[in-house]
């Protein structure tokens, strides 16, 4: 998966769990939990609408990896 298709993703995935969030607005290095409020619940389901999207699996372990929407990018692109 190319940058671009994994920006797309989590775009779309963010716009399904968290759609009250302006993603115009949303930089790279915005935390997922912190700055856009995500709880817990929320997380798991951006996780789990990720992997339908695009088949790419995050286990728990790797989640500190992700907890930036550019280091999920990175992740998508890494493992895609």
């Amino acid at each position: 998966m190319n940058e671009q298709d994994a920006r797309a993703a989590v775009r779309a995935a963010l716009g399904k769990v968290a759609p009250d969030v302006e993603l115009d607005d949303v930089g790279g290095e915005a935390r997922l939990r912190q700055d856009l409020e995500l709880d817990s619940l929320d997380f798991l389901r951006l996780v789990e609408t990720i992997d339908t999207a695009t088949g790419v699996d995050i286990p728990e372990r790797d989640y500190p990896a992700v907890a930036t929407v550019d280091g999920l990018i990175s992740y998508l692109v890494a493992h895609g």
